[in-house]
């Protein structure tokens, strides 16, 4: 078994959740709960389909965010994973539509980081160990980093 780590590769202005579920239908039901969310939110989402066909399933309503989704979860080709890739929003806004979906397992990671998805590769498929979530700690938030803390979930409008 070799294990490996895939980059997500995402501009800057994009945000992501990366998940794993267990059924073909999984790429309807998330298109829903995601277009039903917002009317300004722009997606795309790429799913692995793990028998059958065996194909990147796709879904969205932005055709950029759609074709880099789809190539983020085919090179990440985990069975049953999905890759969803947001703009006009954050993870937050539609993390409980998502995660309430009867067919989603897990979900490794919502963010606007740096992301890479640690895999086990045994040579007839490929299986999610975890995933590296931006950079390592720099140290303790001081007083300066609270207050640049408080006023930064104000100014994206998540307090008042």
């Amino acid at each position: 078994m070799q294990m490996l780590t895939v980059a997500m590769r995402k501009p800057e202005d994009v945000n992501v959740i990366f998940g794993q579920a267990h059924f073909i239908k999984t790429v309807e039901d998330l298109y829903e709960a995601l277009v039903t969310s917002s009317t300004s939110l722009k997606f795309g989402l790429g799913f692995c389909e793990s028998s059958g066909a065996c194909k990147v399933r796709v879904e969205g309503n932005d055709e950029e965010l759609k074709e880099l989704a789809a190539a983020n979860a085919l090179e990440i080709g985990a069975g049953h994973t999905f890759v969803i890739m947001l703009r006009g929003g954050f993870p937050i806004n539609v993390l409980n539509a998502v995660k309430a979906l009867p067919e989603v397992c897990t979900v490794y990671a919502a963010t606007a980081n740096p992301l890479e998805v640690v895999l086990a590769d045994n040579g007839a498929g490929r299986g999610v160990l975890g995933v590296i979530d931006g950079l390592k700690p720099k140290g303790i938030e001081g007083e300066q980093d609270l207050d640049w803390r408080r006023d930064f979930i104000r100014k994206i409008g998540y307090k008042r």
